[in-house]
């Protein structure tokens, strides 16, 4: 299935690339981490409960490789009860954010049940950042070229954009501003990388990754 009948032409996005030696990695790293971060889950999901009952869990379609829709996994950011059809961007100082979901938010704590995702396989540990359905018209003019990789938690994107709220501008249509200026930018990053990306430089973007979330974003690397 194809995620609002995207005008992709198919032989484009049909050469899904992946590989066996990396699917074993994802689900090695995957599982790894679902056993060392269960504790700080398991809390989160209960602190979330306590500040705003269920769900806990916020289950959204995405695009995924070859531009098949699958559903992502995320902890609960927003009060209960907003509307679910509200904006598809998160910006600094949402009033949708309870002050948990501003934590998570910060820290990409958020995230963490997406290694579910990828234990499914419909993600990997690195690759191109999923987007929403309301951008799925933005792959086109090449960029639909994006949709051959699997989708990631971490990757070239993911790292540079680390803050990426902070880009925003403070006034204006902000999804207008994404399509036009920030899709555009983050899918020529990841067609730089991902066509000659190997599994050890892939190990590289996992360690990134996480000197990202904790706060080092090496901007002046991604130069090169």
């Amino acid at each position: 299935m194809n995620a609002f009948d995207l005008s992709i032409h198919p032989p484009v996005v049909s050469g899904v690339s992946h590989g066996f030696g990396r699917r074993a990695m994802d689900v090695v790293a995957a599982s790894l981490a679902a056993i060392v971060f269960a504790p700080l889950m398991l809390l989160i999901a209960f602190a979330l409960f306590l500040e705003g009952g269920r769900p806990v869990l916020f289950r959204q379609p995405r695009i995924g490789a070859g531009g098949r829709m699958f559903h992502i996994y995320k902890f609960r950011k927003f009060e209960v009860l907003c509307d679910p059809q509200g904006p598809a961007l998160t910006s600094i100082g949402d009033r949708r954010l309870t002050k948990i979901g501003r934590i998570l938010a910060s820290t990409k704590l958020d995230e963490l049940p997406q290694l579910w995702n990828v234990l499914r396989g419909d993600m990997a540990i690195v690759g191109p950042r999923p987007e929403s359905l309301a951008f799925a018209d933005c792959f086109h003019g090449g960029f639909e070229a994006v949709l051959r990789y699997k989708p990631g938690l971490v990757g070239p994107t993911q790292v540079l954009f680390r803050h990426e709220a902070s880009l925003y501008p403070a006034s204006g249509d902000l999804s207008s501003f994404y399509r036009e200026a920030l899709f555009p930018i983050k899918a020529k990053f990841d067609l730089s990388y991902y066509p000659r990306r190997t599994i050890a430089s892939d190990v590289v973007w996992m360690i990134l990754g996480f000197l990202a979330v904790i706060g080092w974003v090496p901007v002046g690397l991604l130069r090169r």
